[in-house]
């Protein structure tokens, strides 16, 4: 009879149970996958490994059921975090089956990095390493910045499981700050492991820092996360020889994480406990932590080499205690775990240099001296470039200083031409030179045939007057307004211009205009203390750049080197 309802109990507890299950995934179906992924990994960081479990169950369903490819290898990906090491691989061979000829990115290191995920959280450092490595490789030829991101923080994790928790900051440190292309869960898991290693390498008050950050955050929105960053926060105290605060802190941890699955966790708060209760002097609550981590050793097979420790101080506690019996079995298993450990150890010790820090000092070294010849080669062309330009200012120093003497030499000879025609009233000069001009075109016959000679001697003699009374020095002057004032028209006045003063009507007026300037500047020097744009509208240009333009092309030397040349002589 009590068979028979035991038997009906485990039924009806069953159908309980199956019916629940049925009744949450009827409740997934309105959720899209998106919203599966969502809730699947807000399960899985809050330790509710049976919750996400059920999620990526029905996910897979789902996706397999719509034949939806994609989907369904997202299914393998969730289906094998919760499961056994032998189940969890089987998922990922399963997923590595569905991707053999995808193009994704992300193939085929991802199936590398979940299998040294399984290997890592299962104790198999060695299988961690090796998958580590080749799908570092992998993410490299892909150059997927992410999954490198992924491999080489593992693997700094890895340099932590052997003691080298300097060189795993270094890499920790660089990827929090400069890696924006992981999630913020990964981040996360960067601080914390970088918290550890701060502590572990005594670096206490970037530690701090991050601990405080991370109880700050976390206390109200992530219950997980915030007896992680407790534990750390003991693990800290411990550092700091404050035992009372560490036993505190990990006090809390302990009561938190003994009701979950993670095995991690839960160890390192009972070693670090135990070592708290040690520095207090209390062996018995020692004791009692350092054999539950042997406990749970026992059922799960988790080992690190901190774990050492606790064997030891357990074997010296009975040995003081004179109990042989509990002496020999603590030395027996740290006998047996040592055995894995060493050969754990060893391996990714030999082999993590040789595989990751060898290669990547190699590369390192290729980019130095690349960078060195890149370097050097840029030092030479700019080298090459300063001494051209160094040459080519000698050179063009040089010129100018020839072409400043030349100008000097014809602003001299200027100035000696205008000293020399003072003996000579200057209205005297302009009319023999008139006359002159009109001998020489009359003996050249230098008339045009179109205009009568009565018409041409009258429009010279108008511009003979035009000249004396120094009516160029007008602003405004065109063409058309001296035609009207020789009394004649435009076409006239161009062509007796062009044939006797041998020059169109712009260089004419320039050229009366810089002859008039160059014999006053010269003689008057109350006008050569003038502005230059005063001195130019004087001699009826629109401004200055018009006048020292118009004075360079008539003389051959500058305006400025003209004044210096004139000083120089009056000083």
């Amino acid at each position: 009879m009590k068979i028979k309802f035991f038997l009906l109990f485990i039924f009806i507890g069953y159908n309980l149970s199956y019916t629940q299950m049925g009744s949450k995934k009827d409740s997934l179906k309105k959720y899209s996958y998106e919203k599966l992924e969502e809730k699947f990994y807000d399960y899985n960081y809050d330790g509710k490994p049976k919750s996400s479990n059920l999620i990526a169950q029905y996910y897979l369903a789902k996706a397999k059921q719509e034949k939806n490819l994609s989907q369904i290898a997202e299914g393998y990906a969730f289906m094998y975090v919760n499961q056994n090491e032998k189940n969890a691989l089987k998922y990922i061979d399963s997923l590595a089956e569905l991707t053999r000829n995808s193009e994704e990115n992300i193939y085929p290191t991802r199936i590398y990095l979940l299998k040294a995920n399984v290997y890592f959280k299962f104790n198999n450092q060695k299988e961690a390493l090796n998958n580590y490595i080749i799908g570092l490789k992998y993410a490299k030829q892909k150059n997927n910045k992410r999954q490198i991101a992924l491999a080489e923080t593992n693997i700094a994790y890895l340099n932590s499981y052997i003691g080298k928790d300097l060189e795993a900051a270094k890499v920790l440190r660089y990827y929090l700050d400069n890696a924006d292309y992981l999630t913020e869960n990964e981040l996360e898991k960067i601080r914390i492991n970088l918290a550890e290693c701060y502590v572990e390498i005594n670096k206490l008050d970037s530690a701090s820092i991050l601990i405080k950050r991370g109880l700050r955050i976390f206390k109200n929105k992530d219950i997980y996360r915030y007896y992680q960053y407790l534990g750390l926060s003991g693990f800290y105290n411990l550092k700091n020889k404050e035992y009372n605060n560490a036993v505190n802190d990990l006090s809390q941890s302990k009561k938190y994480f003994l009701k979950t699955d993670d095995i991690r966790e839960t160890n390192y708060t009972l070693l670090h406990l135990g070592k708290a209760y040690i520095g207090l002097n209390e062996k018995k609550k020692a004791i009692k932590n350092f054999t539950q981590i042997d406990s749970l050793v026992q059922k799960t097979n988790y080992i690190v080499p901190e774990f050492g420790e606790a064997y030891t101080y357990l074997i010296d506690y009975y040995k003081e205690e004179k109990d042989n019996e509990k002496q020999l079995y603590y030395i027996e298993r740290f006998l047996k775990i040592d055995q894995i450990l060493d050969s754990q150890f060893k391996y990714v010790s030999r082999e993590l240099p040789r595989q990751y820090d060898t290669p990547k000092l190699i590369h390192e070294k290729e980019y130095i001296t690349n960078e060195l010849k890149y370097k050097k080669t840029i030092f030479y062309i700019s080298l090459s470039t300063l001494l051209l330009g160094l040459l080519l200012f000698i050179y063009l120093y040089y010129k100018s200083k020839k072409a400043e003497k030349k100008h000097r030499k014809v602003a001299q000879d200027l100035i000696q031409s205008v000293n020399e025609s003072k003996t000579k009233n200057e209205t005297e000069l302009k009319k023999e030179k008139f006359h002159d001009d009109l001998l020489l075109h009359a003996i050249e016959n230098k008339a045009t045939k179109t205009i009568s000679d009565d018409i041409v001697q009258t429009i010279l003699k108008e511009l003979e007057t035009f000249e004396v009374k120094e009516q160029f020095l007008h602003k405004g002057i065109t063409l058309g307004s001296l035609a009207k004032k020789t009394k004649t028209n435009s076409r006239y006045l161009s062509e007796i211009i062009n044939t006797h003063k041998e020059k169109n009507f712009a260089a004419y007026l320039n050229d009366l205009r810089i002859d008039y300037a160059i014999n006053r500047l010269a003689k008057d020097r109350k006008f050569r203390s003038y502005k230059i744009s005063s001195i130019a509208e004087e001699l009826g240009y629109n401004n200055e750049q018009a006048f020292t333009l118009a004075f360079k092309k008539r003389t051959g030397t500058p305006l400025s080197i003209y004044l210096k040349e004139i000083e120089k002589i009056e000083n």
